[in-house]
Protein backbone atom coordinates (compact mmCIF):
# COMPACT_ATOMS: atom_id res chain seq x y z
CA UNK A 1 0.00 0.00 0.00
CA UNK A 2 1.74 3.17 -0.97
CA UNK A 3 2.86 5.86 2.11
CA UNK A 4 -0.12 8.62 2.54
CA UNK A 5 1.07 12.00 3.79
CA UNK A 6 -0.96 14.06 5.47
CA UNK A 7 -2.18 16.45 2.39
CA UNK A 8 -3.50 13.09 1.08
CA UNK A 9 -5.62 12.51 4.13
CA UNK A 10 -6.52 16.25 4.44
CA UNK A 11 -8.22 16.24 0.98
CA UNK A 12 -10.47 13.71 1.90
CA UNK A 13 -14.11 14.68 1.73
CA UNK A 14 -16.92 13.37 4.62
CA UNK A 15 -20.10 14.33 2.61
CA UNK A 16 -23.74 13.71 3.99
CA UNK A 17 -27.16 14.14 3.20
CA UNK A 18 -29.84 13.75 5.20
CA UNK A 19 -33.41 13.97 3.18
CA UNK A 20 -37.22 13.34 4.91
CA UNK A 21 -40.69 13.06 3.11
CA UNK A 22 -43.88 12.61 3.74
CA UNK A 23 -47.09 12.87 2.29
CA UNK A 24 -48.64 16.57 2.23
CA UNK A 25 -52.43 17.07 0.66
CA UNK A 26 -51.59 14.30 -1.78
CA UNK A 27 -48.48 15.42 -2.54
CA UNK A 28 -44.90 13.98 -1.77
CA UNK A 29 -42.79 16.42 -0.22
CA UNK A 30 -39.59 17.43 1.12
CA UNK A 31 -40.20 17.91 4.82
CA UNK A 32 -36.59 18.37 6.05
CA UNK A 33 -32.94 17.81 4.51
CA UNK A 34 -29.67 18.41 5.50
CA UNK A 35 -26.45 18.55 3.27
CA UNK A 36 -22.99 18.89 3.72
CA UNK A 37 -20.58 19.01 0.85
CA UNK A 38 -19.56 17.63 -1.98
CA UNK A 39 -23.02 16.24 -1.72
CA UNK A 40 -26.55 18.35 -2.60
CA UNK A 41 -30.32 17.51 -3.66
CA UNK A 42 -31.46 19.81 -6.71
CA UNK A 43 -35.15 21.65 -5.89
CA UNK A 44 -37.63 18.34 -6.22
CA UNK A 45 -39.64 18.61 -9.08
CA UNK A 46 -43.29 16.96 -10.45
CA UNK A 47 -43.32 16.07 -13.68
CA UNK A 48 -45.93 13.04 -13.02
CA UNK A 49 -48.21 14.76 -10.44
CA UNK A 50 -47.68 13.52 -7.01
CA UNK A 51 -44.42 11.90 -7.10
CA UNK A 52 -41.91 13.35 -5.99
CA UNK A 53 -38.64 13.29 -8.14
CA UNK A 54 -35.14 13.98 -6.46
CA UNK A 55 -31.64 14.35 -8.22
CA UNK A 56 -28.54 13.95 -5.96
CA UNK A 57 -25.28 15.99 -7.32
CA UNK A 58 -21.71 15.25 -6.38
CA UNK A 59 -20.27 18.92 -6.68
CA UNK A 60 -17.01 17.62 -6.44
CA UNK A 61 -17.23 15.40 -9.62
CA UNK A 62 -15.68 12.12 -8.35
CA UNK A 63 -14.84 9.88 -5.49
CA UNK A 64 -11.28 9.51 -4.55
CA UNK A 65 -9.52 7.42 -1.82
CA UNK A 66 -10.22 8.39 1.87
CA UNK A 67 -13.69 9.85 0.89
CA UNK A 68 -16.57 8.83 2.57
CA UNK A 69 -20.34 9.64 1.80
CA UNK A 70 -23.18 8.93 3.90
CA UNK A 71 -26.77 9.51 2.53
CA UNK A 72 -29.90 9.11 4.69
CA UNK A 73 -33.12 8.89 2.57
CA UNK A 74 -36.61 8.91 4.86
CA UNK A 75 -39.94 8.25 3.29
CA UNK A 76 -42.41 8.37 5.83
CA UNK A 77 -46.12 6.74 5.22
CA UNK A 78 -47.36 6.90 1.38
CA UNK A 79 -44.91 8.77 0.11
CA UNK A 80 -43.78 8.10 -3.39
CA UNK A 81 -39.93 8.92 -4.16
CA UNK A 82 -38.01 8.75 -7.45
CA UNK A 83 -34.33 9.51 -6.69
CA UNK A 84 -31.53 9.53 -9.24
CA UNK A 85 -27.95 11.14 -9.72
CA UNK A 86 -27.36 13.96 -12.13
CA UNK A 87 -24.47 12.05 -13.85
CA UNK A 88 -22.71 8.72 -13.44
CA UNK A 89 -20.81 8.59 -10.66
CA UNK A 90 -16.78 7.92 -10.99
CA UNK A 91 -14.71 6.32 -8.83
CA UNK A 92 -10.70 7.54 -9.22
CA UNK A 93 -8.06 5.54 -9.02
CA UNK A 94 -6.90 5.10 -5.53
CA UNK A 95 -3.91 7.37 -3.69
CA UNK A 96 -3.40 4.19 -1.35
CA UNK A 97 -7.23 4.44 0.81
CA UNK A 98 -10.39 2.67 0.41
CA UNK A 99 -13.08 5.27 -0.43
CA UNK A 100 -16.41 4.07 1.04
CA UNK A 101 -20.33 5.23 0.36
CA UNK A 102 -22.93 4.15 3.42
CA UNK A 103 -26.14 4.28 2.13
CA UNK A 104 -29.14 3.73 4.55
CA UNK A 105 -33.11 4.43 2.82
CA UNK A 106 -36.19 4.20 5.28
CA UNK A 107 -39.08 3.39 3.61
CA UNK A 108 -42.45 3.47 5.87
CA UNK A 109 -45.85 1.96 5.92
CA UNK A 110 -47.34 1.75 2.59
CA UNK A 111 -44.43 4.04 1.12
CA UNK A 112 -42.50 3.61 -2.24
CA UNK A 113 -39.14 4.53 -3.25
CA UNK A 114 -37.87 4.28 -6.45
CA UNK A 115 -33.98 4.15 -6.71
CA UNK A 116 -32.00 4.27 -9.67
CA UNK A 117 -28.86 6.03 -9.81
CA UNK A 118 -26.90 6.72 -12.97
CA UNK A 119 -23.44 4.63 -13.92
CA UNK A 120 -21.21 4.25 -11.83
CA UNK A 121 -17.46 4.06 -13.45
CA UNK A 122 -15.01 2.50 -11.12
CA UNK A 123 -11.32 3.31 -12.51
CA UNK A 124 -8.41 0.87 -12.69
CA UNK A 125 -7.15 1.08 -9.61
CA UNK A 126 -9.89 2.35 -7.28
CA UNK A 127 -10.81 0.49 -3.90
CA UNK A 128 -13.89 1.57 -3.07
CA UNK A 129 -17.38 0.24 -0.85
CA UNK A 130 -20.73 0.67 -0.89
CA UNK A 131 -22.88 -0.46 1.91
CA UNK A 132 -26.68 0.17 1.29
CA UNK A 133 -29.53 -0.71 3.83
CA UNK A 134 -32.68 -0.52 3.05
CA UNK A 135 -35.54 -0.66 6.34
CA UNK A 136 -38.89 -1.52 4.92
CA UNK A 137 -41.98 -1.49 6.63
CA UNK A 138 -45.08 -3.72 6.04
CA UNK A 139 -46.92 -2.57 2.61
CA UNK A 140 -43.79 -0.45 1.37
CA UNK A 141 -42.05 -1.46 -1.41
CA UNK A 142 -38.21 -0.79 -2.43
CA UNK A 143 -37.14 -0.40 -6.68
CA UNK A 144 -33.75 -0.14 -7.94
CA UNK A 145 -30.89 -0.70 -9.90
CA UNK A 146 -27.07 -0.79 -10.35
CA UNK A 147 -25.39 -0.56 -13.01
CA UNK A 148 -21.52 -0.66 -13.02
CA UNK A 149 -18.75 -0.18 -15.63
CA UNK A 150 -15.36 -1.49 -14.82
CA UNK A 151 -12.21 0.61 -16.27
CA UNK A 152 -13.09 3.22 -18.56
CA UNK A 153 -13.85 1.01 -21.28
CA UNK A 154 -14.36 3.78 -24.16
CA UNK A 155 -10.23 4.23 -23.71
CA UNK A 156 -9.24 0.60 -23.78
CA UNK A 157 -9.03 0.08 -20.05
CA UNK A 158 -10.05 -2.71 -17.85
CA UNK A 159 -10.21 -3.01 -14.14
CA UNK A 160 -6.93 -4.43 -13.46
CA UNK A 161 -6.08 -3.30 -10.14
CA UNK A 162 -7.88 -2.35 -6.88
CA UNK A 163 -11.39 -3.64 -5.25
CA UNK A 164 -14.81 -2.73 -5.65
CA UNK A 165 -17.02 -3.84 -3.35
CA UNK A 166 -20.90 -3.81 -2.65
CA UNK A 167 -23.23 -5.07 0.28
CA UNK A 168 -27.32 -4.27 0.00
CA UNK A 169 -29.32 -5.58 2.66
CA UNK A 170 -33.00 -4.98 2.71
CA UNK A 171 -34.82 -6.04 6.24
CA UNK A 172 -38.71 -5.49 7.07
CA UNK A 173 -39.32 -5.68 10.92
CA UNK A 174 -36.13 -7.34 12.17
CA UNK A 175 -36.08 -9.92 9.53
CA UNK A 176 -33.81 -10.15 6.41
CA UNK A 177 -35.62 -9.78 3.03
CA UNK A 178 -32.68 -9.76 0.68
CA UNK A 179 -29.41 -9.44 1.19
CA UNK A 180 -26.60 -9.23 -1.97
CA UNK A 181 -22.73 -9.03 -1.36
CA UNK A 182 -20.47 -8.50 -4.35
CA UNK A 183 -17.20 -8.43 -4.56
CA UNK A 184 -14.57 -7.98 -7.64
CA UNK A 185 -10.98 -8.07 -7.13
CA UNK A 186 -8.96 -6.06 -10.19
CA UNK A 187 -6.79 -9.16 -11.90
CA UNK A 188 -6.85 -9.88 -15.73
CA UNK A 189 -7.70 -13.99 -14.98
CA UNK A 190 -10.89 -12.43 -13.24
CA UNK A 191 -11.75 -9.89 -15.75
CA UNK A 192 -12.07 -13.03 -18.35
CA UNK A 193 -13.22 -15.65 -16.49
CA UNK A 194 -16.54 -16.54 -17.23
CA UNK A 195 -17.44 -16.80 -13.44
CA UNK A 196 -16.16 -12.92 -13.20
CA UNK A 197 -16.94 -10.47 -16.04
CA UNK A 198 -16.46 -12.95 -19.29
CA UNK A 199 -14.59 -10.29 -21.06
CA UNK A 200 -17.67 -8.12 -20.55
CA UNK A 201 -17.25 -4.49 -18.79
CA UNK A 202 -20.51 -3.71 -17.36
CA UNK A 203 -22.98 -5.41 -14.86
CA UNK A 204 -26.25 -4.59 -13.39
CA UNK A 205 -28.71 -5.65 -10.99
CA UNK A 206 -32.71 -4.43 -11.16
CA UNK A 207 -34.00 -5.44 -7.56
CA UNK A 208 -38.19 -4.87 -6.95
CA UNK A 209 -38.75 -5.98 -3.51
CA UNK A 210 -42.33 -5.21 -1.45
CA UNK A 211 -44.49 -8.00 -2.06
CA UNK A 212 -44.79 -11.59 -4.15
CA UNK A 213 -45.31 -11.48 -7.46
CA UNK A 214 -47.51 -13.81 -9.55
CA UNK A 215 -45.92 -16.35 -11.91
CA UNK A 216 -47.32 -14.68 -14.89
CA UNK A 217 -45.83 -11.58 -14.57
CA UNK A 218 -42.51 -12.80 -13.55
CA UNK A 219 -43.26 -15.29 -17.21
CA UNK A 220 -43.52 -11.63 -18.72
CA UNK A 221 -40.80 -10.19 -17.45
CA UNK A 222 -38.36 -13.13 -18.78
CA UNK A 223 -40.04 -12.30 -21.93
CA UNK A 224 -39.09 -8.51 -22.23
CA UNK A 225 -35.65 -9.02 -23.80
CA UNK A 226 -35.99 -7.08 -26.92
CA UNK A 227 -34.23 -4.69 -25.80
CA UNK A 228 -30.58 -6.77 -25.35
CA UNK A 229 -29.13 -8.22 -28.25
CA UNK A 230 -25.77 -8.70 -26.99
CA UNK A 231 -25.55 -8.63 -23.19
CA UNK A 232 -26.27 -11.73 -20.71
CA UNK A 233 -29.93 -11.55 -18.18
CA UNK A 234 -31.03 -13.38 -16.09
CA UNK A 235 -34.30 -12.95 -13.97
CA UNK A 236 -35.19 -14.81 -10.38
CA UNK A 237 -38.30 -14.53 -8.60
CA UNK A 238 -37.75 -13.75 -4.83
CA UNK A 239 -40.16 -14.50 -1.58
CA UNK A 240 -41.24 -10.85 -1.84
CA UNK A 241 -40.24 -9.83 -5.03
CA UNK A 242 -37.85 -9.82 -8.06
CA UNK A 243 -34.33 -9.48 -9.37
CA UNK A 244 -32.74 -9.22 -11.99
CA UNK A 245 -29.13 -9.37 -13.27
CA UNK A 246 -27.04 -8.18 -16.75
CA UNK A 247 -23.83 -8.54 -17.72
CA UNK A 248 -22.42 -7.06 -21.15
CA UNK A 249 -20.94 -3.97 -22.53
CA UNK A 250 -24.01 -1.60 -23.10
CA UNK A 251 -24.78 1.12 -20.75
CA UNK A 252 -28.03 1.73 -23.11
CA UNK A 253 -28.87 -2.15 -23.38
CA UNK A 254 -28.73 -2.76 -19.75
CA UNK A 255 -30.54 0.71 -18.89
CA UNK A 256 -33.65 0.10 -21.83
CA UNK A 257 -34.29 -3.62 -20.24
CA UNK A 258 -34.06 -2.48 -17.08
CA UNK A 259 -37.05 0.63 -17.64
CA UNK A 260 -38.74 -2.16 -19.53
CA UNK A 261 -38.92 -4.25 -16.21
CA UNK A 262 -39.99 -1.07 -14.37
CA UNK A 263 -42.79 -0.32 -16.74
CA UNK A 264 -44.42 -3.34 -16.57
CA UNK A 265 -43.99 -3.72 -12.83
CA UNK A 266 -45.21 -0.08 -11.67
CA UNK A 267 -48.42 -0.65 -14.37
CA UNK A 268 -48.75 -4.17 -12.45
CA UNK A 269 -48.74 -2.86 -8.96
CA UNK A 270 -49.44 0.91 -8.88
CA UNK A 271 -51.48 1.33 -11.80
CA UNK A 272 -49.13 4.14 -13.51
CA UNK A 273 -46.16 3.32 -16.11
CA UNK A 274 -42.47 4.07 -15.56
CA UNK A 275 -42.13 7.70 -16.13
CA UNK A 276 -37.99 8.21 -17.16
CA UNK A 277 -36.07 11.24 -15.34
CA UNK A 278 -34.95 14.29 -17.13
CA UNK A 279 -31.77 13.78 -16.60
CA UNK A 280 -31.39 10.80 -17.97
CA UNK A 281 -31.27 11.92 -21.69
CA UNK A 282 -28.41 14.07 -20.89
Amino acid sequence: MLELNKSQKLNSWHGSLNIVYALVDGVTAVTHQQMQAPLKVQRPFYPEGAVCHSVILHTAGGIVGGDKLSLNFHLQPQAHTLITTAAASKIYRSNGLEARQNILLQVDTDACLEWFPQETIVFNGAIYRQDLQVELAPGATWTSWEITRFGRSARGEKFLQGNWRSHTEVWQQQHPLWIDRQWLHGDEQIINSPHGLAGNSIVGSFVWIGQSLSADVVEKIRTLNSTVEQGEIGVTRLNAGLLCRYRGNSTTEVRNWFTEVWHLLRSSSLGKPAYRSRVWQI
